[in-house]
């Protein structure tokens, strides 16, 4: 249940994270958002805000979305039949459409649907009280609004408030924002850890740091700030020579050249092999050591989010060179990760979401189509050529993109599946 918990934290964290991004700089293009939702499915709470988009939370949680004007699909499905009630204004002109039998309005007139435009001109006819004598036309609002057949209200969607009447440069920008806010995440956990821990190692020295009592670095003699010059005569100048070198030589006696202050020394310290979490390492009892200043706990929180964006792309090229399924993770395996993390405490936990973040980011910027990298690429492609690609051809390549993601989801949560609960 624990491990559960943990998975829906972290995967709606970061997706949200994402949405919000979107969301935000979609309003500051001036690109209505219809509706920002945390979780999926069924509808359990909404609000209609002043700024014209509905605020929902959804049954299912996992993860969240926006609606933003004209993207997608996002119409709001009304047919030609279709029994509504509208509501009017003192000057006759329709601020909402209720096209749900969940909501009753007591201040409606009862229509039958013939025509509409709700981009556009701006009308609604129909035929009042079923009478199909007396056919109506409505104004409609410009920020009218329509209730949905869940009973979710949003506003309705004019052209000039869709995304692709939005100035090119502010759709870029709100294709963008997703997985820079996915970065953004990810750097402040990073330096939220570095606080947490007291600092950050610093791996770039030979320098060492606390030393456990009992161990054989104290039984050597060495002391925080120790200086470990060479190792049985090899030259040592960073942690990972110096950890590689002790790894390399299991109770075997090592001799070190040590820099205290002025003065240089030799000791022998020998290595342990010991048990730890059920694995099987060697030590001598040192710890790497940590610079705790404010600034370096800052930097060392950007330069943890640099390092593992690194390593992530490493195992992208490397992915790409030599394909292969048990190299990609879906919701089972993250499903697993988050049931580790969520035993070894809440930094781990932290740590977790800021990687996947970073991944989710990323990925997101591939040029593929569907994801935010493929729409980027159709942003400056329409910047070359100076119009946008037809609406029914990227909608045709988004299908296929999608189809493809959907297609790869499935093979990779299979592949974890027998991976996880068959071998």
């Amino acid at each position: 249940m624990k491990g559960l918990l943990t998975f829906l934290i972290v995967f709606s964290v970061v997706v949200i994270f994402h949405e919000f991004g979107h969301f935000f700089f979609a309003r500051r293009g001036g690109i209505l958002v219809r509706e920002f939702s945390i979780g999926m499915g069924p509808k359990i709470f909404g609000h209609q805000g002043k700024d014209g988009t509905a605020y929902t939370l959804r049954l299912l949680p996992i993860g969240g979305y926006v609606r933003m004007a004209g993207v997608g699909e996002d119409e709001t499905e009304i047919t030609r039949g279709m029994p509504v009630t509208l509501v009017l204004n003192e000057e006759g002109k329709v601020v909402k459409i209720n096209t749900s039998s969940k909501v009753q309005l007591t201040n409606g007139i009862p229509v039958v649907t013939e025509s509409f435009d709700l981009e556009n001109e701006l009308y609604y006819a129909g035929y009042v009280n079923n009478d199909e004598t007396q056919l109506m036309r409505y104004e409609v609002l410009h920020d009218a609004t329509i209730i949905e057949q869940d009973g979710t209200e949003v506003r309705i969607a004019p052209t000039d408030v869709q995304f692709q009447s939005a100035k090119l440069s502010r759709r870029m920008m709100t294709n963008f924002a997703g997985p820079m806010n996915n970065f953004i995440l990810a750097i402040l956990l990073f330096i939220v850890i570095a606080f947490m821990q007291g600092g950050v190692a610093v791996t770039d020295t030979n320098a060492i740091g606390a030393i456990q009592a009992d161990s054989p670095a104290a039984t050597a003699g060495l002391k925080e700030g120790d200086q470990i010059q060479t190792i049985d005569g090899v030259k040592i100048s960073s942690w990972q020579e110096l950890t590689t070198a002790i790894l390399a030589s299991p109770d075997q006696p090592l001799t070190l050249s040590v820099k205290r202050g002025a003065e240089t020394f030799e000791t022998t310290v020998t290595p342990e092999t010991t048990t730890v979490e059920g694995q099987k390492t060697v030590r001598i009892g040192i710890q790497v050591p940590m610079a705790t200043g404010f600034m370096a706990k800052i930097i060392g929180g950007f330069k943890q989010a640099i390092g593992n964006s690194l390593n992530i792309f490493q195992a992208l090229g490397d992915l790409i060179v030599r394909p292969d399924l048990d190299k990609l993770g879906g919701p089972v395996a993250i499903f697993q990760m988050s049931s580790q993390a969520a035993q070894q405490g809440f930094a781990t936990v932290l740590a977790f979401i800021a990687i996947l973040s970073m991944n989710l980011g990323i990925i997101n910027l591939f040029p593929f189509p569907a994801l935010d990298g493929g729409k980027l690429v159709l942003n400056v492609i329409e910047g070359v050529r100076g119009k946008p690609m037809s609406v029914e051809k990227e909608g045709l390549l988004n299908l296929i993109g999608f189809g493809a993601l959907m297609l790869l989801m499935i093979l990779v949560t299979w592949n974890d599946i027998q991976r996880f609960f068959f071998h």
